[in-house]
């Protein structure tokens, strides 16, 4: 099924091609629309899927900091993930 991934009314991401971890889908960086994303300094660590990085999303001028991760080096059984980012922080991940 084809989710779409929206905030402030435009479609950040949309694929088929997604895998959900902890009720959290991670769709594949080339389904993103990239001129929506800017690094942000923010990074945790997940015990078992390793250190998150973040992106802010800069929509229309509007900014929702650390609203995009990703595990840049995930633990081999997150290996899943590699090369994905997920969504939170107000943007909805919806079918299409």
């Amino acid at each position: 099924m084809v989710k779409k991934a929206i905030w402030n009314g435009q479609v950040i991401a949309e694929s088929d091609d997604l895998v959900n971890v902890e009720e959290n889908y991670y769709f594949p960086l080339s389904a993103v629309r990239v001129e929506y994303l800017v690094n942000s300094d923010t990074h945790t660590i997940c015990p078992w899927k390793g250190t998150a990085s973040y992106y802010n999303l800069e929509v229309d001028g509007a900014v929702n900091s650390n609203a995009v991760w990703y595990y840049p080096d995930p633990k081999p059984a997150a290996a899943s993930i590699k090369d994905r980012v997920a969504f939170w922080r107000g943007v909805e991940v919806i079918d299409s």
